[in-house]
């Protein structure tokens, strides 16, 4: 492929809120997973989450996310080419707009081209510390270790 493949992906990640941009670099199919494939607990609170299709789709998913959250910071520290498909990691701190809570998460974006486009990117974050930053109160209780105690957060 002659195409940069890590410069397309930057390049969507830089215009997200641009479909023209969008349609351009990704097929018209293109699959989006954010976080999981279907959760509905996790949708209720961050309504992006799961699976997603089109370019449109994609930037519904990031303005959602901004209107949530405001992007302190977004860091790449890694990324690996492999054939078409290029991984990127890092890290981001995002504060809510409604409780004004910080979370710092790691993430891992994973994207496959098909020629030079892409049709299909999964993103992975700390899901349970980015809710978090959402929390407004309350416990939750947990029972993870089979020869421990329920705990509660």
């Amino acid at each position: 492929m002659s195409t940069n493949l890590t410069a397309v992906l930057q390049k969507i990640l830089q215009n997200t809120s641009n479909l023209k941009v969008l349609r351009e670099l990704l097929t018209p199919d293109v699959t989006y997973v954010s976080l999981n494939f279907n959760n509905p607990e996790l949708k209720k609170i961050e309504p992006w989450a799961g699976t997603h299709k089109g370019p449109q789709a994609l930037s519904h998913v990031f303005a959602a996310i901004q209107r949530f959250w405001k992007t302190l910071d977004f860091k790449v520290t890694d990324t690996i080419e492999q054939g078409s498909r290029v991984a990127l990691f890092g890290s981001f701190t995002y504060k809510s707009n409604v409780t004004g809570k910080e979370i710092t998460s790691p993430f891992g974006l994973l994207a496959r081209f098909e020629g030079d486009k892409v049709a299909y990117i999964q993103f992975l974050e700390d899901s349970y510390g980015t809710a978090g930053s959402f929390k407004t109160g309350g416990g939750t209780r947990f029972h993870s270790d089979p020869s421990g105690k329920e705990v509660e957060v």
